[in-house]
């Protein structure tokens, strides 16, 4: 697979609809990429994938290291190898660290993969519960949310083109972990009190799709679809 591959598991618009039964397990997708976001099966929480290492971010607010035989209904990875490392940045929030980000993008119509080591003086987070059958929309799930003060960590994720919304989140889709691997999930919000961005432009994608029953017998309303992204997102 290309150094510049992004590889997804499932998508965000068939989990919000209820396909979410896993499909992959977490050893093989890691078979295509050191680095990425995803959940467990029954959207069981958030999983961020750094240096090869896949790491659970629980709806209790704890953070657990994966075996590998975990399965996911959705994820997405690639094998981070990052072209552009802006200057240590510093004070500065998630939408001017957002702008700034966008600003370098190589082209607005690719993937990218983005990492942010660093120090933040606040880290916000919310982490979706394990759902049980029947699937209930996301719209519908209350998801715990955790703050942080003054941790140190990671931020791992993507942006998205706009041209592929549905497929993903358009936009940026990040998650957090502590670099103690104790406190993590998909980002609300942040203020970067020192760090330093990286990113790759990915100028490849490849989607896999569930063969599970839940994937296949699932029957999918676009415009639906589009509008649970955005409440849930």
């Amino acid at each position: 697979m290309s150094e510049n591959t992004l590889y997804q598991f499932g998508t965000l618009s068939s989990l919000l609809a209820g396909a979410m039964d896993g499909g992959k397990t977490i050893n093989d997708l890691l078979k295509h990429g050191d680095f990425g976001i995803g959940t467990l099966d029954g959207s069981d929480g958030e999983l961020m994938v750094i240096n090869g290492q896949a790491f659970h971010a629980r709806q209790t607010g704890d953070v657990v290291k994966l075996s590998g035989n975990e399965t996911v209904p959705y994820a997405a990875v690639a094998y981070f190898e990052p072209k552009y490392e802006f200057p240590l940045i510093q004070n500065e929030n998630s939408k001017t660290i957002g702008k700034l980000i966008y600003d370098h993008l190589k082209s607005v119509n690719l993937f990218h993969a983005i990492q942010i080591k660093g120090t933040f003086k606040h880290m916000h987070v919310r982490v979706v519960p394990k759902q049980q059958k029947p699937y209930r929309p996301f719209s519908a799930v209350v998801q715990p949310e955790f703050e942080a003060d003054n941790i140190s960590g990671t931020i791992v994720g993507f942006y998205t083109p706009e041209l592929f919304h549905g497929v993903s989140v358009s936009g940026y889709h990040l998650h957090f972990l502590s670099d103690d691997g104790q406190f993590g999930g998909h980002i609300m919000d942040y203020e970067l009190a020192e760090g330093i961005i990286t990113m790759q432009a990915l100028t490849e994608f490849t989607q896999g799709f569930p063969s599970t029953q839940n994937f296949l017998e699932t029957e999918f309303d676009v415009h639906e679809l589009i509008k649970e992204i955005e409440v849930s997102e």
